[in-house]
C-alpha cells in the first residue's frame, strides 16, 4: 500500500520547520530506499555516478586515509573512496539504506556502514581525514549544525566535500528547473509508488536551499578554508570542496 505524500502547499508547510523537515525526510527516505539508485540515475540523466567519482577525484585520498561518508545512501561514494584505498565509514539515518549498502558491497573493497544522524555524529573530534556527503546537506533540518558536525569530526587541514542539487540564482532558470523536477518527479512517483507527490519533495527542498554560493560562504563561516564550489550539469548541481581550518575562524 503506497504511503500518501502531501500536496505542494502542505509539503511546503511540513518542511518549513526543522522538526517537520526531520520527520518528513525520515519517512520519505524509508519509503523510497529500494528505488533510490534508480531515481538518482533517472533524475541525473545518468550522470550521478560520474559526479560522485569527480568528488572522490577532488578528494584524492591518500592510501589509508580515514574517510566518513554521511548521508551515504546505498554507498556509492563510500565504495569509490574504498577503491582509492581509504578506510571508510558510511553513515545514513535510514536503516533500509544501510541494509542496501551492506548488501551492495559484494566483492567490492570493504566499508563499514552504520545507522546514524549526520547532525549528531557518533565519533570523537578529529577522527577523519575526509568527510563527504552526497545529497545530504539539502536534506538536513539544521544546515549549520550539520556542517559543524562534519567539521568537528574532521582533522585540522582535512577535507570536506559535498555533492548536491543547486538552487539556480536566475529566476527563469530556477523556475524551469523546478518545474521540470516537479513534472518528472510526479511521473516517477506515480510509476514507482502510485503516488505522484513522492518525489516532489526534491523541488520543494531546493526552494528552501540557499544555493551553492551561499553554502560555500556558510562553510567558510563555520570553519572551512579554501572553499570552492564546482558547477555540475551547467550549474544545476554543485560540488563543494573545502578544508578544515587549522585554527577555527569562529
Amino acid at each position: 500500500m503506497p504511503v500518501a505524500m502531501p500536496s505542494r502547499s502542505t509539503l511546503a508547510a511540513r518542511i518549513a520547520t526543522p522538526d517537520g523537515k526531520r520527520r518528513h525526510v525520515r519517512a520519505l527516505f524509508a519509503t523510497i530506499a529500494d528505488r533510490y539508485d534508480l531515481i538518482t540515475v533517472l533524475l541525473s540523466f545518468g550522470g550521478d555516478r560520474r559526479w560522485k567519482r569527480r568528488l572522490v577525484d577532488l578528494a584524492a585520498p591518500a592510501p589509508g586515509a580515514r574517510a566518513l561518508d554521511v548521508a551515504t545512501g546505498t554507498g556509492d561514494i563510500a565504495f569509490a573512496l574504498c577503491e582509492r584505498s581509504a578506510r571508510v565509514v558510511g553513515l545514513d539515518v535510514t536503516r533500509r539504506m544501510v541494509e542496501l549498502a551492506k548488501a551492495k558491497g559484494g566483492g567490492r573493497p570493504a566499508a563499514a556502514f552504520l545507522v546514524g544522524d549526520m547532525t549528531a555524529l557518533p565519533f570523537p573530534p578529529a577522527s577523519f581525514d575526509i568527510v563527504t556527503a552526497g545529497y545530504g546537506l539539502r536534506n538536513v533540518p539544521d544546515l549549520r549544525g550539520a556542517i559543524d558536525e562534519m567539521l568537528r569530526v574532521l582533522k585540522p587541514g582535512g577535507q570536506v566535500l559535498s555533492l548536491d542539487f543547486n538552487r539556480p540564482a536566475n529566476r527563469a532558470v530556477r523556475a524551469a528547473y523546478l518545474g521540470y523536477l516537479a513534472i518528472v518527479g510526479g511521473a516517477l512517483g506515480w510509476v514507482l509508488h502510485r503516488d505522484p507527490d513522492t518525489y516532489r519533495y526534491i523541488p520543494a527542498s531546493i526552494r528552501l536551499y540557499p544555493g551553492a554560493a551561499a553554502v560555500a560562504r556558510l562553510m567558510e563561516e563555520r570553519g572551512c578554508s579554501r572553499v570552492r564550489h564546482y558547477r555540475v550539469l551547467g550549474g544545476l548541481m554543485a560540488i563543494h570542496h573545502g578544508h578544515k581550518a587549522q585554527t577555527p575562524c569562529r
